[in-house]
């Protein structure tokens, strides 16, 4: 796959797939995504050919979202949840079933769930996944609107909860934070999906700090990913709110410590409803796995992955 050119727009096909992460595997050199619909894991490569990885995940996965390759441990972990769009969606597992799966890099075998339905929240949704070096992740949920804490053998718990995120979020007023990284200078930024509200979190306590965004909120902000150079690109859409935008924002920073940032660059998207962004060494790619289909009760057997 190393020889395989990346262009600027590569369109993958597979049955129903509606990938909503996407990550970088420098040993295949090529992309890795999840599945909304089938709770699964896929190989894409620079043509758009997809090859599945996971392909019978456990009964309580029916949908994956982040996506996070761990490369020295050889590992994958993929965030996953009902949100009832899923093809093995039940009332039982409905906003309850919530986690992390975590699998072998090469071989796509499953060796561990973690059940991330944690606390009195009557509904749960585990998503993203931001890895610190030492192995440790960090998964946002923005049904319960908590970040949780879960380590290299599984035990989890909650960092941060809804009201440090984002003070006066209430269940049901719309998706709470979904996107998280954890930054090279030890703490965590987060962004919440609804208010647009950039926060940074610190890994050994919790505590949350709001960065003042300048140029104001990012409504409607998915996923986001940590440039080289120190900005953050966010992609942004309507998918949960309807004053969201399809579009790519380019933030940096005023200090190193985050305390504020200024958008240096907006883009308007040419796909709907883009879910994540990714840098790579061919580019930095946006995902569009339209997920409008499956909440209108249709299915689109194509994905499109387009460099900014």
């Amino acid at each position: 796959m190393s020889d395989t050119p990346f262009g600027e727009v590569i369109t993958g096909h597979a049955d129903a797939l509606h990938p909503e992460g996407v990550d970088w595997d420098p040993n295949r050199q090529a992309f890795l995504v999840s599945s909304t619909r089938h709770g699964t894991a896929s190989i894409v490569d620079g043509h758009g050919t997809v090859t599945p990885l996971v392909t019978d995940p456990d009964p309580r996965i029916v949908s994956t979202v982040g996506i996070t390759v761990d490369v020295p441990r050889n590992r994958l972990l993929l965030g996953y949840h009902d949100l009832g769009i899923g093809a093995r969606s039940t009332p039982e597992t409905n906003l309850k079933e919530s986690g992390i799966a975590v699998y072998d890099l090469t071989t796509g075998e499953e060796q561990f769930l973690v059940d991330l339905a944690l606390g009195p929240e009557r509904m749960h949704a585990a998503d993203r996944i931001a890895l610190a070096e030492d192995g440790t992740a960090y998964v946002s949920d923005p049904a319960a609107n908590k970040v949780y804490r879960v380590d290299v053998d599984g035990k989890a718990e909650v960092l941060a909860d809804s009201q440090a995120i984002s003070p006066g979020w209430e269940l049901g007023t719309g998706a709470g934070v979904i996107g998280i990284r954890v930054h090279p200078a030890g703490f965590l930024l987060t962004l919440q999906y609804s208010t647009g509200a950039l926060a940074r979190i610190d890994v050994e306590t919790g505590e949350v700090h709001q960065v003042r965004l300048e140029s104001g909120p990012i409504i409607g902000g998915d996923a986001f990913a940590l440039r080289a150079d120190g900005t953050v690109v966010v992609v942004s859409n309507k998918l949960a709110n309807e004053n969201g935008t399809d579009a790519v924002h380019v933030l940096s920073p005023v200090d190193d410590t985050w305390s504020a940032a200024r958008t240096v660059h907006h883009q308007p998207w040419p796909e709907a409803n883009p879910t994540d962004v990714l840098p790579t060494p061919h580019g930095d790619y946006v995902l569009s796995g339209r997920p409008e289909y499956l909440f209108r009760g249709e299915t689109a057997d194509d994905f499109v992955l387009r460099r900014i």
